[in-house]
Order: structure tokens, then sequence, then C-alpha cells
């Protein structure tokens, strides 16, 4: 018997993991900032079939095409094998034990959650592949949503930042750190669209526009699988949660959803669209009812709209325990007849809740086709075969660099952290007397973010740490002013005013917990949550500027912080190097680029509040207490630096069909510094038969980067058939008519002008 130590080290911090049993070699950690998983025992069912003096099957021969080997292996599998293929049980510590005769018997195909390391994943594949008739490999799943161990910002900070690259790198890391203890398969992107922030999985997804979140969910997608996810550094992707989950009534979680087609297909429909022509192997259902239909049991989207419509050939998971949830929602009987709806409509692997174990007694009553089975049974083959588990079941050799990840993610911090306010140029900081005061001046934890997979909250840096390690020589004073969520003390509230008088400089760090966004987090009200209000005003009163880093899983209503801070900067929940990555644009070290993908509401009572509405038949409908406008519009964010943009032009008025026309504007730096802008391209489709248009909708971005006084020509060309939209019957329709469009900084800036499309 031996004792192996799995090893997953961040810096210069090691946490080790004892495991019996283990049938791969000892992970080390080796020289040099990097942490290794060893080279496992390669002896399996895939390499040599015990049963037949080494002669392999067709299914087990990996110079085969994917289709001969999944129809092979598929004719070979009893009824109770198929079935077993489309379940999936939640790995606990126990799994090897408590699970074993469900996989030796070949009733389950695949577990969701991971150990620290890889040696239970790996002692319950060895089961899978040396303990059953066939050998047919587990498919391991989990969460890594915004990084594993290196956490970087979650993914509405990150989609702030505009930056697809930046996202392809992250994730790439995310899916390497993953393979450490054996994860296959993940449950990202998600790519729901959200224009109500009470809704904590907001925090999990890439802000309210269709095209942007498109390009990012594609970029993730690129990111986790690479061009093979069969690649032992690569995971299969997984896009989630289809469709409207976003939407959620009330911004409740798991809530109704109420959506008319043309929405559903020009909003929320568009980003998961982009995710399957990236690649993505696998998508997950939601857990939310469609117009009256749950997402888990509806053929409308997972049949007509995903299979036949776009010619998704992966495979779907239900979300957890949504299968049986079909019960809940009064769409199906029971348990039996809710394992029927979903399989029928398209869920092929069910998640936690087994309704599925009863689909061979369905067969035998003729409520199922058992064709419908080994249809389903065929895609989650397919996918295992490509993710190369049958040749590769155990978790390959993994080396990280420790201090490369961890300086990518410093880099999406900067990148992700949005400029709101600044007043009198207070930033960048050029004081070396600064007092850091509030719930997150020193915290760690909570800025981890929600969903953080094995990140721990000692590798975090803090803001404060981070200040300290950027100025040097600076005298910092440090109180937390209030408890995050509690009330308050007058002691403590006293002495961060004390502090703050005599400060030059006051940083303010107020937000949310982590766990206050992510699923199952709503919350009523989007202001400061506890005492922190209370804080605010108690340090403005001292007369000293403020610069106020709110942290955050959501847009907050925060218009008393943004009109009296001197300036106020978005970070969001960073990630393990907040600190850092916060202080460098505080600082000026990095200048801030990011731009907010979500709108900021005055009030909650403005909530749903998006940039891309559509006109009604009396604009100048309001509030008696208040506008209707945001506070702080799609697109917007400020850097060191001011630019001027000239009157939007064409390169000609009228468009043919099929044909291209230039968008162009002259963009200006006009402060004093280099800086880079982010110029977004807006159109608009005045009059449209089949359904109005938006008042605006974004169709592209620059990003550009100017020195002090330099000028450039910004331009954009769109072709004819990118002026349409989609039809409630899922066409891509153009029609002929007045267009305007604008190049400018936000969603609620630059004046629209007109150009033509002919037909």
């Amino acid at each position: 018997m031996k004792t192996l130590l799995a090893c997953l080290a961040i810096g210069s911090c090691a946490v080790l993991t004892a495991a019996e049993n283990s049938d791969i070699a000892a992970p080390v950690v080796a020289g040099g900032g990097t942490f290794t998983l060893g080279k496992p025992e390669m002896h399996h069912r895939g390499w040599i079939d015990l049963n037949k003096n080494g002669a392999k099957d067709a299914y087990e021969d990996p110079a085969l095409p994917t289709e001969t080997r999944v129809a092979d292996l598929l004719a070979r599998m009893s009824r109770e094998e198929r079935v077993g293929q489309l379940l999936q049980k939640l790995m606990t510590d126990a799994s090897d034990k408590k699970d074993a005769a469900l996989v030796t018997s070949g009733q389950l195909g695949s577990f969701l959650g991971v150990a620290p390391d890889a040696n239970l994943r790996n002692r319950l594949q060895r089961l899978a592949v040396e303990e059953t008739r066939l050998g047919i490999p587990l498919i391991f799943g989990f969460d890594t949503i915004h990084g594993f161990r290196t956490t970087y910002p979650i993914p509405l900070g990150l989609s702030c930042s505009w930056d697809t690259t930046l996202v392809e790198r992250l994730t790439a890391m995310a899916a390497l750190e993953s393979t450490v203890v054996g994860v296959d398969w993940t449950f990202a992107p998600m790519v729901d669209i959200a224009r109500d922030p009470r809704w904590g999985r907001i925090a999990e997804g890439n802000g309210e526009d269709p095209y942007l979140g498109g390009l990012i969910a594609a970029a993730s997608v690129r990111g986790f699988q690479g061009n093979d996810y069969g690649r032992p550094d690569r995971v299969v992707a997984c896009l989630k949660h289809y469709v409207g989950y976003g939407a959620a009534e009330g911004g409740r979680d798991y809530n109704t959803t109420e959506i008319g087609l043309p929405t559903l297909r020009n909003v929320y429909l568009p980003p998961f669209r982009a995710g399957v022509e990236a690649g993505a192997g696998t998508l997950m259902a939601a857990f939310n009812s469609l117009n009256g239909v749950p997402a888990s049991g509806n053929r409308f989207t997972l049949d007509q709209v995903l299979r036949r419509e776009w010619g998704f050939g992966g495979f779907v998971v239900g979300d957890w325990e949504s299968v049986g949830e079909l019960v809940h929602h009064g769409y199906a009987a029971d348990k039996a007849e809710a394992g029927v709806l979903s399989l029928t409509a398209g869920v092929d692997m069910e998640m936690v809740s087994e309704c599925y174990r009863e689909l061979p007694a369905m067969i035998d009553q003729k409520k199922i086709d058992s064709a419908v089975i080994d249809e389903a049974v065929r895609r989650i083959l397919r996918v295992k075969f490509k993710k190369g588990l049958f040749d590769r079941p155990y978790t390959a050799p993994v080396e990280v660099d420790v201090a490369a990840h961890r300086a990518l993610a410093r880099e999406a911090v900067a990148a992700s952290c949005v400029l709101l306010k600044n007043e009198g140029a207070v930033l960048p900081l050029d004081t070396r007397s600064i007092a850091i005061i509030g719930p997150f001046a020193e915290e760690q934890a909570e800025l981890l973010g929600c969903w953080h997979a094995l990140g721990n909250a000692k590798d975090v840096v803090s803001l404060h740490a981070g200040l300290k390690a950027a100025v040097k020589k600076g005298k910092f004073r440090v109180a937390r002013g209030c408890p995050l969520i509690e009330p308050a003390s007058a002691k403590e509230l006293d002495e961060a005013v004390k502090q703050a008088k005599k400060a030059d400089v006051v940083i303010l760090a107020l937000g949310e917990p982590a766990l206050w966004a992510g699923e199952n987090n709503h919350r009523l009200d989007l202001g400061l949550p506890g005492a922190q209000q209370q804080l605010f005003d108690r340090i403005v009163a001292t007369g000293k500027p403020v610069v106020t880093v709110l942290f955050a899983g959501r847009p907050l209503a925060i218009p008393a912080v943004l009109e009296k801070s001197a300036a106020v900067l978005m970070a969001w929940h960073p990630g393990i190097e907040a600190g850092h990555g916060v202080a460098d644009v505080l600082t000026g070290k990095v200048a801030p680029t990011a731009r907010l993908t979500t709108s900021f509401p005055r009030s909650v009572g403005q909530v749903p509040v998006h940039y891309n509405h559509l006109h009604t038949s009396r604009p100048f409908s309001d509030y008696k207490d208040g506008t209707r406008e945001a506070l702080l519009p799609f697109g917007f964010g400020l850097t060191y630096t001011t630019f001027a943009y000239g009157p939007t032009r064409f390169s000609r008025d009228t468009l043919a069909m099929g044909g291209a026309i230039t968008i162009s504007t002259t963009l200006t730096n006009t402060g004093k510094a280099a800086g880079t802008e982010t110029a977004q391209l807006y159109l608009h489709d005045v009059a449209c038969l089949q359904g109005a248009r938006p008042v605006r909708e974004l169709k592209g971005f620059q990003r550009v980067t100017l020195a002090p006084g330099e000028s450039r020509e910004v331009s954009f060309t769109l072709r004819a058939d990118e002026l349409g939209s989609w039809s409630p019957d899922g066409k891509w329709v153009v029609e002929p008519g007045r267009f305007e469009a604008t190049i400018a900084p936000n969603a609620a800036s630059g004046e629209m002008a007109a150009f033509a499309l002919q037909p």
C-alpha cells in the first residue's frame, strides 16, 4: 500500500493532501514556482483487453474514426449500460465506496465535483475502466467559472475588459489548472444575457449585450477547448444556462421567464449560437420555465433550435436536479414522466436527480422509444471519445507556471476595473499619506468572488497589501470602519474618521460579500449593505478627497457615492491578485481601459434598465420622483486622459443589398497623457416591419491607443446582410429602409447620422 501526495501550489504556499491506494505516481512541486502532477499508470482496457489476449474491439482502436468507435460500442451495450451513461452523480469523499456498485455495473456515466487532488478521481475511473464489462470511462465535470486555483475577476468584471484575447488566455489557463485534479469538462462559460442586477447570477455572465456576449462566449470556448479538447491541457466547455435564465422574474433565481420570440431570438439566443459555432462540446439546460415550459423539457429550444436549426452535435446536460424539477414546475406528473419528457426534449444527461433510472420501465410501457435513448448515449460517447477518455482515462502529467498565471490574473484585474469618476484628476495617486478605510481594506476571502473553485483566501492580495507594495514610501493608515453587513459600532466609525483626517487622501473600500452574488443570491436593495453608507457619509464629511473602490458581483445603485466621491473605481470581485491589480490602476502603473457591460441603475425601482430597449409610443413618460435614465450607461468608462469624437461619416449615403458601407469618425486624445479609448459603433433600424428594433444596438468596437494631441480615423465596415435581425421563426431578415448609426464612447452618447439601405 502506497501513500501518495497530491500537491497544488500557489506562490510559496503548497497544499498537500494524502490519499491511499492511488494508481498514479506522486505529484511533486517543481522548482521555480511550478506545480506538477506525476505521470499516471497507463494500463487499462483501451490498451490491453485481458479477456481477449490483447485483441482490441473496434471501439478500443484509437486509429478508427470516432463515429465508427461510437457505433461499435453502442451495439455492444445493454439497456442498463446505455441508461447508465445518461446519469451523473455528485462526487463525495466516499464516492469510490458508496458509488462503486453503480460504477462497476456500468450504471453511471459521470461525476460532478472534484477532490483537492486527482487520486479519488483516478480510483473512480479505474473502477469504470478496469472493473466493468466494456471499460467505458467516466467523464468528470466541475464549475471552473473564473479560474481554478488562480482565480481571476468574476466573468461580469472580466467582460468589462472588452478584450476577447484576454478572455481566451484566461480560460486556457483555467483549463490547464483544472486538469491537475482530473477535470475533463467545465460547466462554463455562462452566457446568459442579464438585465436585472437583483439576480445574483449576473456575476457569472457577460452583461446585457448579445453582440459582445457572443464574442466573449466564443472566446471562452476557444480558451477552454483550444482547437482540440482532447488535448490533456484542455477541457470540454459547457454553454449555460440554456435558455432565458437571466430574465428571471423579480430577479429571483430559478424563477419564471416570459420572453417573446423576437426578444428570445435577437437577445437571449445569439450568445449560445456563437458558442456553438465556436465548437462548444456541451450545453446545460436551465432551471427556469420559458413561456410556461421548463427549459429542461423544452423541445422548441433543445430540439428545434439547438439541433435542427444550429446543427449542434454535442450533448446537453440538465442543471442540478432540473430534470426531476419538471414535477415542481407542474409540467410532469412524477419522476418517470419527467425523465421521458426531458430526454425526448433533448436533455441527454441528467444531473443528480436520477429520473432516467425509470427509463427501462418506460420503454416496456411503450412511453418512450429506445432509439431516443440510443441517440442520447451516442452523443455522450462521442464527446468521451473526442476528449480522449478511452485512450487516456487517467489524469495526465501537468506542469503549471504559477508565477506566469498570477501575472496573467493581475493583468486581468487591472483590465477589468472600470473608472466611473475622477473629479479633479485625484487619480492616479500622487500622495504618500493614504488612509485605507472600509470593510474591504484588508479583506481577502471576499475578494475571491462566487464560484471560486479551489481559490484560497490565503493567496489573495488585499487592497492594503497591494497599495503598500505599489507605493513603497507611502504612509498608510488603515481602519475597517464597519463590518461588511452588520451594524457599525460608534468606536469603529470614530476610529475611521480619525484616520481619515490624518491622511491626504482616503481610499474607501466598500461593496458586497462574495456570496451575495452567484447562484440563489438575489437582492431586494442594490445599495451598499449594512452600515457602509453611514461610513461613507462620515468619511466624506471630513472634507478629505475620497476615492471609493467598489467590490461587488453586480451593478449597484449608488448615486450618492458617485456624486460625493472624488473618484470611483468599480473593481468587482477580482480574485487572488485583487490588491496588486487594483493598485496598478490607482497608482497609474496601468491606465484604466475597462468599460461597463451592464447599465447601472439609479434605484432598484428602475430595474430592469438596459441600453438596448425599444422605443415606446410616448417616450416622454417618466417617473414622478426621478428619471428613467440609467445612472451609468452600457459602454461607459473613463481613463486618465480625455477623448473627443468627430461627427459620424459614411462612405456613401445609400447602400445596396449585397454591398457594404464604411462608417468613420475622427478620434482625438485631448488630454495630457497617452490613453486607450474603446470606440463603439451603434446602429438603429428606424422602421422594421417584422418587429421594432432597439433604440441602439452595438455592432462593433475598437480599442484605440493615442498619444496626447494625437488624432486617428476610426472606421467600421458593415455589410448589408449585417443590418438584419432574427424573425420569430428563426430566419435572418434584412429589410430595406432608413438606418441610423454613431461611433461613440458609450451607449448614451453620440449623435446619430442616417443612411439608407435600398431594395
